[in-house]
């Protein structure tokens, strides 16, 4: 997995990546993901901290795509005041669901429940959390009337690190994106793969 340091310069040193944003990258490494989950390095936001490192992310079931995301990890040694903190963490995880489910209000205060108990799951200790659950719904008419109803949930959160742990971060957030997908928790004693690294 690689990372991106903003305007490194000239100078070899400037590349260097510090000890903390090392670390939270050997624990991202170190993710196991069940099956169903597909996860690869994408480009990182440019601006938003000197050092950043992105996943997107595919949760398959029968050859279809049943939900998706992005995970990404900004860090600014030097801190900054909205994040309280020198590490954020800002995910956004998306899927169909069924049109009745769609159209529960209930489905917002779900869908942040499962983002909050995933985290303490996963023992990944967290503050300053903030985000988005948004629902819609689609009927289809006219041409494409043969279509089935259906919805979507879509949930934007960032949350600011207690540790460098960042793998219970992911691993969190990896259990959100199969809830979205629909899929059951993982039995206990089944394996879950390695996140696989692109070459």
């Amino acid at each position: 997995m690689t990372s991106r340091r903003r305007d490194p310069g000239a100078d070899p040193a400037a590349a260097a990546v510090p000890r903390e944003f090392a670390e939270a990258l050997a624990s991202i490494r170190g993710v196991l993901v069940r099956p169903e989950v597909v996860l690869e390095e994408t480009p990182a936001p440019q601006r938003l901290s000197p050092y950043a490192v992105a996943l997107q992310a595919e949760v398959v079931l029968d050859d279809e795509e049943a939900a998706s995301g992005r995970f990404v990890l900004l860090h600014d040694p030097e801190g900054q005041e909205p994040w309280d903190g020198d590490f954020r963490v800002v995910t956004f995880a998306k899927g169909t669901v069924e049109l009745d489910i769609a159209q529960d209000p209930m489905l917002t205060e779900v869908g942040w429940s499962w983002l909050v108990e995933a985290l303490d799951d996963r023992g990944a200790g967290f503050r300053a959390e903030s985000g988005t659950v948004t629902r819609t719904a689609s009927e289809s008419f006219g041409a494409i009337s043969d279509r089935s109803p259906s919805g979507d949930v879509e949930i934007r959160a960032s949350w600011t690190p207690t540790s460098t742990d960042l793998g219970a971060h992911l691993r969190a957030w990896t259990d959100v994106l199969a809830q979205v997908a629909g899929l059951p928790p993982l039995p206990p004693g089944v394996a879950a793969l390695p996140l696989p690294r692109r070459r």
